[in-house]
């Protein structure tokens, strides 16, 4: 995550804006909290695209169409204002790195870890599917990695099964290396299409690598459309699933149904990621929970944007609930532990009201609320000492909550 710049909002609607989380032609990507405490990625547009009307329309497209996808697998959209003067787009915030990233650095994912992602995005597939929308984009940049298995976003080129505008003359809509034969030739295309993408992005989690290589774009292309794929360094258990996949026929490819049925029994049952991933996913997670505690502002009510620390007063505001669910998702419910921890303690949480009266808080009664202990082990000054202070800060939350 990025600092906020002075051109960053403070405030979208009732989102508190902490950092950048990216940024592309269309707009900036935002990591921004709700007054309950729970994290949001928010798009927002830029106003040069926000003023052309046929834009505008295709933002209010881009929003339904993600709506209307529901599965655990695919990130949902918790809001937007698609008629703001800056209009935005929030979805659910996922604290894990991007498969590009784990893998890119040399990693490939163990055959089992590889099974679990192509029936969980298989799943997530049949959704988009099932709206009746192809993806358009499925690529290694595009899936998230959580504890409990990745998730599917970026749904701005989806597009409508039953949609009658047609790609334009030589426009190539998707990524390189992970599109179909028939995006790269500019045809029409329809759910096997994402299938054949999901193909290619089990070959790179699996191998670290592109079915079809790396090199210009134009030559990339061509072997998509006219080269058997590169797949010599596969595991064989994925290679009937994967070579299916990779048909240069769109009839020849399973649906994601097929997909997600024949990976199914290795998306369940204890951790789906190598312990290197796993360790990622936890220092962001840590490094979530030690961001700053929300500065008390106020935002005039005809406004839907605050967009300068200039507006900021001291008006207080009530403490955010629900820290605790906050505190669940980011962890998965599981301590995290430092290595090479140097400082530990322990806390104690009881009904903390009433230590020598009758145990009763509120119309509870303690045999209701059970004693609860938790242990930590961190480095709070070493050379992790900031995912130790995070770690230290979740406990915190807990016991506070």
């Amino acid at each position: 995550m990025e600092p906020l710049r002075s051109t960053d909002p403070a405030r979208i609607a009732g989102y508190r804006i902490l950092g950048r989380l990216g940024a592309g032609g269309m707009g900036v990507v935002l990591l921004g909290r709700s007054p309950g405490g729970a994290l949001v990625a928010i798009k927002l547009i830029r106003a040069e695209y926000a003023d052309d009307a046929g834009f505008r329309t295709r933002f209010r497209r881009e929003v339904a169409i993600a709506r209307q996808v529901r599965n655990r697998w695919a990130v949902p959209v918790v809001d937007a204002d698609t008629e703001a003067g800056a209009p935005w787009l929030a979805t659910e915030f996922v604290p894990g790195p991007a498969l590009s990233e784990a893998v890119g650095g040399g990693a490939p994912l163990p055959e089992r870890s590889v099974r679990a992602l192509g029936s969980m995005l298989a799943e997530a597939l049949e959704a988009v599917h099932g709206a009746g929308l192809v993806h358009r984009d499925v690529k290694p940049g595009n899936v998230l990695l959580g504890l409990d298995g990745p998730r599917l976003i970026d749904f701005g080129i989806a597009r409508a099964l039953d949609d009658t505008v047609l790609t334009a003359t030589d426009a190539i809509v998707g990524s390189p290396g992970f599109l179909s034969p028939e995006q790269a030739q500019g045809r029409r295309i329809g759910p096997p299409s994402d299938i054949f993408s999901l193909g290619c992005v089990l070959v790179y989690a699996a191998t670290g690598g592109r079915p079809f290589g790396s090199g210009p774009v134009e030559a990339m292309l061509f072997r998509t459309v006219h080269d058997p794929a590169e797949l010599g360094r596969l595991p064989h258990g994925l290679l009937p699933v994967v070579e299916a996949c990779l048909s240069k026929e769109p009839a020849g490819r399973p649906t994601a149904g097929d997909i997600r049925r024949a990976f199914a029994e290795d998306a369940s049952g204890g951790s789906w990621l190598p312990g290197p991933v796993t360790h990622l996913i936890a220092e962001r997670s840590a490094r979530m929970l030690a961001l700053p505690d929300i500065e008390a502002t106020s935002l005039d009510a005809g406004s839907t944007v605050e967009t300068g620390a200039a507006s900021r007063d001291t008006t207080a505001l009530p403490a955010p609930p629900g820290r605790r669910r906050f505190l669940a998702y980011v962890t998965g419910g599981a301590v995290l532990a430092a290595a090479g921890g140097t400082t530990a303690w322990l806390a104690a949480f009881g009904d903390g009201k009433d230590p020598g009266g009758d145990g009763k808080e509120g119309g509870e009664t303690a045999a209701a609320r059970p004693e609860l202990h938790i242990g930590l082990q961190a480095d709070l000054s070493g050379p992790s000492a900031a995912t130790g202070k995070g770690q230290e800060r979740a406990a915190l939350l807990a016991l506070a909550g």
